[in-house]
């Protein structure tokens, strides 16, 4: 009893102590519950309709594609500029579909597995004309083709792992192909059912008709705003804000963008290493001249154009590289020289130049063996048996494999950045054997056997050795530089007010980049500027950045915050903003001001006397707006108020356009000699309808609450 009397005496602190344990509790739950959100947060690459994209997905969707344009360009990488398209395309694509499923679920729109199934029967579909699985004769979509593919991919995958893998590249072409067929059928539909809500009908469509044909040809009379001096107008605050009030949804932005000022500092190469340089290619030039094979000499270089040693066309080989060609000897090397476009030195040794086959059909065995000498002996006796007329097909399903015919363009390995020895023995091969003719390839594992079917497109192609190299500045130039760089990046971080002073003293200049978004790939069209990009959108107004390197490792850059312009609308205050709305009064109270003097003019003689200056206007239709020289302005205005107008009237009142004041007298109105045809004319105005089928997306965009967060990863 006496236990439990002292521990209600002391009931107050346990109660304190049991309430601290279980804040404890919750506030480590209410932690970790944190951290999983911002770990989630970090791995989302932007948002559509709700649905948060997970970055490993965004990626995934990227490969695809990516793959998918490496087999159909026959390359085995994609520059930075194609990766940065991949990047969009993947992106606005994925948006797009999300938008029309979502639309299309609520209106019970589908594809089904039948209307699939004809569109690869009619095989015109521009999706499928871009597969390997496409007739010759015909240019057409194969269905049979690819049903064979399938068969053997099926096949080949448990019996043959190494075909398979050649079969297995194909495979996933061919079902990103449906997949996005899919998608293009379902929006088909989705556009065909809004494309049935635009009509028309025999009254506009006469109507439209006579906009177009009824020219009428007229004595005009133009006092342009710029003869009044701007200083002339008072502009008061007031009247901007009823302006910009009026004009509001000009000024609504979607997406939330940044102005930065930044300074930029492209390090070039010194006196002394553009001397290194020069001695440097001179000798470059003496090695190639003098090697019986060049290979060497180039890797050594660190050219930027590998040499494969095989014949190539010339869109192999940089524009500069391409253009010599024809010029030189073979055998002859040239001499150093700077291309100033692309900023590099250049030599080129051309070591042949042939006529060859730009496209080659051939099919093949290849021939293993527990050992080198196995797969040789192998080889040997299948040769043997195909030159007594065995059947190519029947032996290579012996071996596991199609014997099927393929085509290989120059294309498709012109590009490489290097090929090993055995795939240039058979690159070689196919470009010199002639039509009919069956090769034994001994490789260095294996052997292959070459049928040759067929050659096609004669053309010139050439053997280069080509060294191209930038003209770099030394470690010591850029150091210098860099330090240089770093000081006044310090200076100006304690005290960015003084940007411009300083960077003026410093010989540096301050640039701007306005409307900077999220979208963009990097900062004021500077490569490798996505960390600086990262950091503009995760800092506040008037902050400095750290210094970056970026570029080609060749650009120094620092930049300053000057302005957040959050999603919505601009205010008046918005510098761009302020300018414009005050163009438009300037321009409202310039009118105000000549339509006032102007009145009562009654002619062209009195307008005259007022300033204005006389010209003719002919063919002028309601369609088009008429162009004034006088102005340099479209004046849509003018052509409205002059179909309106009958022939040897004056104008009503004075006519206020883009640039200037109008008045006008209808000397005469004629038609066309066309003749009317009310289907004609109303398939033409379908035709601009359609053109506005797409506001309908834009509309589900805006509503869609995309998010897009992709400069945080790529």
């Amino acid at each position: 009893m006496a236990a439990l009397g002292k521990i209600r005496s002391k009931g107050a602190l346990l109660i304190g102590i049991i309430g601290v344990a279980l804040f404890a509790f919750i506030a480590e739950e209410a932690f970790r519950s944190c951290d999983a959100q911002k770990n989630d947060r970090r791995q989302q690459i932007g948002e559509v309709l709700g649905e948060k994209v997970n970055v490993q997905e965004f990626q995934k969707m990227m490969d695809e594609y990516t793959e998918m344009l490496k087999l159909q360009q026959g390359v085995d990488n994609l520059n930075d500029e194609q990766l940065n398209q991949v990047k969009d395309m993947v992106w606005n694509q994925f948006i797009m579909n999300k938008l029309i499923e979502n639309e299309a679920d609520k209106l019970g729109l589908t594809v089904t597995d039948d209307e699939l199934q004809n569109v690869l029967q009619q095989g015109t579909n521009q999706a499928l004309l871009q597969t390997p699985f496409v007739k010759q004769e015909t240019g057409r979509f194969d269905v049979n083709a690819l049903k064979q593919f399938l068969a053997e991919y099926k096949k080949v995958k448990s019996s043959n792992p190494q075909l398979a893998q050649q079969y297995e590249q194909m495979y996933k072409y061919w079902t990103f192909t449906e997949k996005n067929l899919r998608t293009q059928l379902l929006a088909q539909k989705y556009q065909g059912l809004l494309s049935h809500c635009l009509l028309t009908n025999n009254v506009e469509a006469k109507q439209a008709f006579q906009d177009e044909n009824e020219e009428s040809n007229v004595a005009l009379a133009t006092i342009p705003y710029t003869s009044i001096e701007d200083s002339k107008v008072k502009i008061t605050n007031d009247e901007l804000k009823a302006k910009y009030n009026e004009m509001k949804p000009r000024f609504r932005q979607l997406l939330e963008t940044r102005d930065v000022k930044y300074v930029d500092v492209l390090v070039k190469p010194s006196t002394n290493d553009r001397a290194e340089l020069d001695s440097t290619f001179k000798t470059y030039a003496a090695q190639l001249a003098a090697a019986a094979d060049p290979t060497e000499v180039v890797r050594k270089s660190t050219s930027q154009v590998p040499y494969l040693g095989l014949p190539v066309s010339k869109n192999a080989f940089p524009m500069d590289i391409a253009q010599k060609l024809d010029s030189m000897a073979v055998g002859q090397t040239s001499a150093p020289t700077e291309n100033k476009q692309d900023n590099t030195l250049n030599i080129i040794k051309l070591v042949s130049k042939q006529q060859l086959p730009d496209s080659v059909q051939y099919r093949w065995i290849r021939v293993g063996g527990a050992t080198a000498d196995e797969a040789h002996k192998r080889a040997d006796s299948i040769y043997t048996a195909l030159q007594g007329g065995a059947d190519f097909e029947a032996i290579a399903k012996k071996y596991g494999q199609t014997g099927a015919k393929t085509w290989l363009t120059t294309a498709q390995y012109e590009s490489a950045p290097s090929i090993d020895r055995d795939t240039k023995s058979i690159f070689e091969t196919l470009n010199n054997a002639a039509v009919g003719e069956t090769r034994n390839l001994t490789l260095t594992q294996d052997n292959v056997i070459l049928q040759i079917l067929d050659r096609k497109a004669m053309t010139t192609k050439y053997i280069a050795a080509v060294i191209k190299r930038n003209i770099d500045f030394s470690q010591d130039t850029y150091r210098k530089a860099y330090n240089e760089f770093s000081a006044f990046v310090s200076n100006i971080t304690k005290n960015p007010a003084e940007l411009e002073k300083a960077a003026k003293k410093a010989g540096y200049t301050v640039q701007t980049a306005t409307d900077v978004t999220t979208a963009q790939h990097n900062l004021a069209n500077i490569r490798s500027t996505r960390e600086a990009l990262k950091w503009v959108f995760d800092t506040k107004e008037g902050k400095v950045s750290p210094l970056y390197e970026c570029g080609n490792n060749d650009h120094l850059l620092v930049c300053i915050l000057d302005k957040i312009h959050p999603a919505g609308y601009r205010s008046l205050d918005d510098a761009q903003v302020k300018e414009f709305v005050k163009t438009e009064v300037m321009k409202d109270k310039k009118a105000e001001q000549i339509m006032a003097n102007l009145k009562g003019v009654k002619s062209l003689k009195d307008a005259e006397a007022k300033g204005a200056k006389l010209s003719d206007l002919n063919q002028v239709t309601f369609a088009s707006p008429v162009f004034i020289p006088e102005t340099g302005a479209a004046e849509p205005a003018l052509s409205g108020a002059i179909a309106g107008t009958a022939k040897g009237q004056f104008c009503k009142a004075p006519v206020k356009g883009n640039n200037g004041v109008y008045l006008f007298q209808v000397k005469d109105k004629t038609n066309r000699p066309v003749k009317f045809d009310a289907k004609a004319q109303k398939q033409k105005l379908m035709q601009k309808l359609m053109q506005h089928i797409g506001n309908p997306i834009n509309e589900l965009y805006m509503k869609a609450n995309v998010v897009d967060n992709r400069y945080l990863f790529f």
